[in-house]
């Protein structure tokens, strides 16, 4: 039997199959607005909404991609407004002076950065969605929070997605000369951050040894090992603490008494924000290792520079792992 379909169902089927492919890099453009993966997560929610409610009307004068980002954009603008900016701990204060004393309470007041899940997914423009990775790196991310909410969006636009400059205006409803004029106030702002747009090298075989070490050295509650392979300056900060640590001494400090013995921590490999990223399970009084957050990890060369800690379970989850690491899983 034949089924036909409605002309609403037709055109919700139609409007699916057009719109789905752009919904990751869509996701990837509101976390770079935002700073935070669940606040880019409504967004996009509310962007298909209006798309679909205004979809009858798309006379297909631009793209439906440039259509859909237009509603985007728009709807992290409104955001901002609201939210403000998301920061990390080392965007708030100085480093913490004492590694050995205790860590200050979580502050749940603040709007704190979130990592944001590269699972590698190939859907939609192959050029849009290696975009969407590498330019969600930590660094750039927070460095925008800094930016006025047009100027942010402007420079995402314009060195990002590279739209034109006509078409930046038009979706903002300003001038071109607005828009050049925002695009070098933003661009020297990052300047003055020490971060710019472009894409980092990617690792190469040194740096994937020295994540291999890393791994070895923390889940063998190995601090000395871990030191070895840290800058001098390196940074280690851990949201929702604001206490944060500089100096790969000082970070040594911190982690031993909290490390455990070996085997007490165990980690599983993923990807955050176009970076390499663990996600780390402690073991409890009952021997059971449970989520315990995602560490992002920047590295320079033959040094990992940064390690920023995102603690709770939900971070885990976020990567679609599981609660509980059992014994011989994947590391």
């Amino acid at each position: 039997m034949t089924v036909t379909m409605s002309p609403s169902e037709a055109r919700a089927d139609e409007f699916a199959r057009q719109a789905d492919p752009y919904r990751r890099e869509l996701l990837a453009h509101c976390y770079r607005m935002l700073g935070s993966l669940h606040d880019a997560e409504d967004t996009v929610q509310e962007t298909y909404l209006r798309a679909w409610r205004g979809y009858a009307g798309f006379e297909g004068r631009a793209s439906l991609r440039t259509w859909l980002y237009t509603i985007a954009t728009r709807a992290c603008l409104r955001a901002i407004e609201s939210r403000g900016r998301r920061a990390l701990p080392s965007g708030l204060a100085g480093p913490a002076a004492d590694p050995e004393a205790a860590l200050d309470p979580p502050l749940t007041d603040v709007a704190w950065l979130e990592p944001f899940p590269d699972d590698g997914s190939s859907g939609g423009d192959p050029a849009a969605v290696a975009v969407g990775r590498e330019s969600t790196r930590l660094a750039l991310v927070a460095a925008l929070q800094y930016l006025p909410a047009r100027q942010r969006a402007v420079l995402i636009l314009r060195d990002v997605l590279r739209w034109r400059a006509a078409e930046v205006a038009s979706l903002l409803d300003t001038t071109t000369t607005a828009v050049n004029s925002a695009l070098r106030r933003a661009r020297t702002q990052l300047d003055g951050l020490g971060v710019d747009a472009v894409t980092p090298a990617p690792l190469d075989g040194r740096q994937r040894d020295l994540l291999d070490r890393y791994a070895t050295a923390f889940e063998r509650a190995d601090v000395d090992g871990l030191v070895r392979l840290l800058a001098h300056d390196a940074v280690l900060e851990m949201p929702p603490h604001a206490t944060w640590f500089r100096g790969a001494e000082a970070v040594g400090r911190f982690l031993a008494p909290r490390l455990g013995s070996p085997g007490s921590m165990r980690t599983v490999r993923v990807r955050a924000n176009g970076q390499p990223a663990h996600a780390m399970y402690k073991c409890d009084a009952d021997g059971v290792h449970r989520a315990h957050g995602v560490v992002v990890l920047t590295t320079a060369g033959e040094r990992i520079e940064r390690l920023t800690v995102f603690l709770g379970a939900e971070w885990v989850s976020a990567f679609g792992l599981p609660a509980v690491h059992r014994a011989g899983a994947t590391t």
